[in-house]
């Protein structure tokens, strides 16, 4: 069997390559926990995690990515240990990694991510932006990954200007970013809908979306299946695909390059669809 690649063999520049197709990616979503918001630990044996993964492929993801503790925007996680997270990682990770997609891993603490690039993962996804774990930047520098940084918050202040709080913490990542010597041009922004914000404020990132384009810098945004789409049409989690799809579509028509999603191939359609119903429309030259 082929081992999965590791830190020095990965390619860092393949979210870079993908990212020059001229089309929005899509980011499938491996939840490897027990009490996931969106799937209730449905993918934490690890055999259905990886056929989870095979499945997300088939149908047209670009990138995966794997979690190992349930982030829940909305709170009520259960927050583990690095050691809880490596062991629900270690049967998983180096399988998906065979299957040759550009893998990141969506975890808060160094020691996780420095493993996981150390056996497969080749990007690194902070929940936090690399303002929670004093050694996340120099994990990431040192391997030379593509780095996704989300904005969170540690409570909900509706009474902030959210917009302006967002770019403030984009401003201050980049500067932790530049100090560890984190290359600019490998970082990815996502504005966090959902985290620290209020259902209103989460709507108001995603219209505002054209914003976060100050930095110059790709945006991700992850608005799948989270509990905004609610407050405008009730529904529980595995019922939100057509207002995460609406979503998605709104952020790349706003310019987001990639979409971080749990329905694959839903969203992939409405992609392609909305793609070629643009392409129809052009006026001939």
């Amino acid at each position: 069997m082929t081992p999965a690649p590791s830190a020095t063999t990965a390619n860092p520049d393949t979210l870079a390559a993908l990212l020059t197709r001229g089309r929005p990616l899509v980011m499938g979503i491996l939840n490897v926990t027990p009490d996931s918001f969106s799937d209730g630990g449905k993918f934490s044996d690890p055999t259905h995690a990886v056929a989870h993964a095979k499945e997300m492929a088939a149908q047209g993801a670009d990138i995966l990515d794997i979690g190992a503790e349930s982030t829940r925007p909305y709170g009520g996680n259960k927050p583990v240990s690095a050691n809880d997270e490596l062991d629900r990682l270690k049967p998983v990770l180096p399988e998906v990694a065979r299957l040759g997609l550009p893998l990141s891993i969506d975890t808060l603490k160094a020691d996780v991510a420095a493993w996981a690039l150390d056996n497969g993962a080749t990007i690194a996804n902070d929940v936090w932006g690399l303002q929670q774990d004093p050694d996340m930047a120099t994990v990431v520098a040192k391997r030379g990954v593509p780095l996704i940084a989300m904005h969170n918050r540690t409570s909900v202040d509706a009474g902030i200007d959210i917009v302006a709080d967002v770019l403030a913490f984009f401003a201050r990542t980049l500067e932790i970013a530049a100090q560890a010597g984190i290359a600019r041009e490998n970082i990815v922004l996502d504005p966090g809908i959902g985290f620290g914000k209020t259902p209103e404020q989460s709507m108001i990132c995603l219209g505002r979306l054209a914003a976060f384009h100050k930095f110059g810098l790709p945006l991700l945004v992850g608005a799948s299946r989270k509990r905004f789409i609610a407050s405008v049409t009730p529904s529980e989690p595995t019922q939100r695909i057509g207002g995460s799809i609406a979503s998605h579509l709104i952020a790349v028509a706003a310019g987001a390059s990639i979409v971080r999603v749990h329905d694959v191939a839903e969203t992939v359609q409405a992609l392609r669809v909305s793609a070629a119903i643009q392409a129809a429309g052009k006026e001939p030259q």
